[in-house]
């Protein structure tokens, strides 16, 4: 089993430690810790699609923490560390609970050895009064090989005049990197602003924050390790807006393909949720962009949306109908309800698992990892049009009003249709009406908006994602008495079983009539215009 923790620290140039670190604010004590020796492999692809993402694998040992360490990207300082022991792989392989979490990144690449890293390091730890750990400071001096450097990237010009070819350990070439010496701060049970602290006297000691973000990219170069930073867009405009909605769908969908791979709880909701609000961002803001563009792309997320959507289907059909089946009265029919419940926790599970499998196979082929690339092209450099340096709260403000009189014209169409099969399926049209109105209006929840704009785009979410709920309610119902009508035709022990089925089947519509109540109501209050007014 492995560990997971969120690891918080700094990197800094310069040298040596300030000798009063245990005089800071809030500090008891800084005492010494022993020297250690740690020795790190770095793994990445041939390309380095892992350090262009701020994600390390490495393989260390020496010291108190030796094994296989995966860090991923968080907010600011921090990143998430996940361990595994040092057997958990062979020699020269990544472990397979790692390579499925990176994926998302490698896109079907072999992870091979990139980096060797031999480090020395001495330091302090700062402790409170009670001897707690507040953070550790540590001195690191390096020394790296490039592994097999001719697979890789030339080396950065800074670095040319410095290396020099030696032996590889697989037969092929590398380059040794003159090392170099850092510091590092990485909290404990300190609170943020300590290493705020640090960082001032860091500053009056001559110790700068390090320009480079983990040693492997340092080894590397600049020329290898530097990735594209995305476009910067004018701030308060409509492309503005819009690309933070992207860039965050995007980093969603990413963390969310481990979880998948995984089969970790709700991931497949999650994802296919993720995968709509993009789809629908697009859509809605196409006009910003490149049709050709947007077009491609919204038409490969609907595709993916599909292939999740077989599993999550699964998964709702479980769950209601195990719902309805404990309000079945049960005198005289419990062994009859008790086998029912069996049959369909057996049913559903495996439809589920099948369905998920059907999808992870999707996910490692060609056709989505080149989506996955075109979307970090996309977030990259978007192919925006001028339109898109218009105000965003006046764009906004136009995309919320067209999406409500869309949802509001589907509704009124529905709710002038005769009950019965064709009015079920115009509602299904308004609730995803509803739901793309929904989005807009969350995605565009941002505080570059001014404060008024924030809170109407606010009331305008909470409205359409009532009315989307209850439309859904009323499609769930739909969809599960469709269900049990092919239940009941498949089931060879229908006897027993049909008073549930008519059960079941009565409640849900009863459910249904009670949602299509509350429409008129809800409808009224999704057309307001004064939440749409933005600008």
């Amino acid at each position: 089993m492995g560990t997971n923790h969120t690891e918080t620290e700094r990197k800094y140039d310069g040298g040596p430690l300030p000798r009063r670190l245990g005089e800071l604010p809030g500090v008891a004590a800084a005492e010494p810790v022993e020297p250690q020796d740690l020795d790190a492999v770095y793994y990445d692809t041939a390309d380095l699609r892992l350090l262009h993402r701020r994600v390390t694998l490495r393989r260390r040992s020496g010291g108190t923490d030796s094994g296989w360490h995966l860090k991923l990207p968080l907010d600011g300082d921090s990143r998430q560390e996940r361990q595994l022991p040092l057997d958990a792989a062979g020699a020269g392989e990544a472990p397979q609970e790692f390579a499925v979490r990176v994926k998302a990144f490698t896109r079907g690449a072999a992870l091979v050895p990139v980096a060797h890293l031999r480090t020395r390091r001495t330091g302090v730890e700062l402790k409170d009064e009670e001897g707690v750990v507040l953070a550790r400071v540590v001195e690191d001096r390096v020394t790296a090989q490039v592994l097999d450097a001719e697979r890789l990237t030339a080396p950065g010009d800074g670095e040319r005049s410095a290396a020099r070819s030696v032996s590889g350990t697989d037969g092929g070439t590398s380059t040794e990197v003159g090392g170099w010496t850092e510091v590092e701060v990485e909290l404990e049970a300190g609170t943020p602003d300590l290493l705020d602290r640090v960082d001032a006297a860091f500053a009056d000691a001559g110790l700068v924050r390090s320009p480079w973000p983990a040693k492997l990219a340092r080894a590397l170069g600049p020329d290898r390790s530097r990735a594209a930073e995305p476009a910067t867009l004018p701030t308060g405009t409509a492309g503005a807006l819009v690309m933070a909605g992207f860039r965050e769908y995007l980093d969603r969908l990413l963390a969310l393909d481990a979880a998948v791979r995984r089969d970790e709880e709700d991931s497949v909701h999650q994802l296919r949720i993720t995968t709509r609000r993009l789809r629908s961002l697009l859509r809605v803001h196409r006009r910003l962009f490149d049709r050709d563009r947007t077009d491609h792309l919204a038409d490969e997320l609907r595709r993916l949306g599909h292939v999740l959507g077989e599993a999550r289907d699964q998964e709702v059909l479980a769950a209601q109908l195990l719902d309805g089946l404990s309000a079945v009265p049960a005198q005289g029919r419990r062994g009859a309800l008790r086998t029912l419940r069996a049959l369909v926790t057996e049913r559903y599970d495996r439809g589920y698992q099948r369905a998920r499998e059907r999808a992870v196979a999707t996910m490692d082929g060609p056709r989505y990892f080149t989506l996955l690339a075109d979307l970090e092209a996309f977030a990259a450099d978007p192919p925006l049009h001028a339109r898109a340096e218009r105000d965003a709260a006046g764009h906004l403000s136009d995309a919320l009003r067209h999406e409500q009189r869309r949802t509001v014209k589907r509704l009124d169409e529905a709710l002038r249709t005769e009950p019965g099969p064709q009015r079920d399926e115009a509602l299904h049209r308004a609730r995803k009406a509803a739901k793309r109105a929904r989005y807009t209006a969350e995605g565009g929840r941002r505080p570059s908006l001014p404060k008024r704009a924030r809170k109407r785009t606010r009331t305008f979410g909470k409205r359409m994602k009532k009315l989307h709920k209850v439309l859904g309610t009323h499609q769930d119902s739909v969809v599960e008495r469709r269900e049990l009508s092919r239940l009941a035709g498949q089931d060879s022990t229908t006897a027993p079983h049909a008073f549930a089925y008519g059960v079941l089947h009565e409640r849900e519509r009863e459910r249904a009539d009670a949602a299509v109540r509350r429409l008129p109501e809800l409808r009224s209050r999704a057309a307001r215009r004064k939440p749409t007014r933005l600008a």
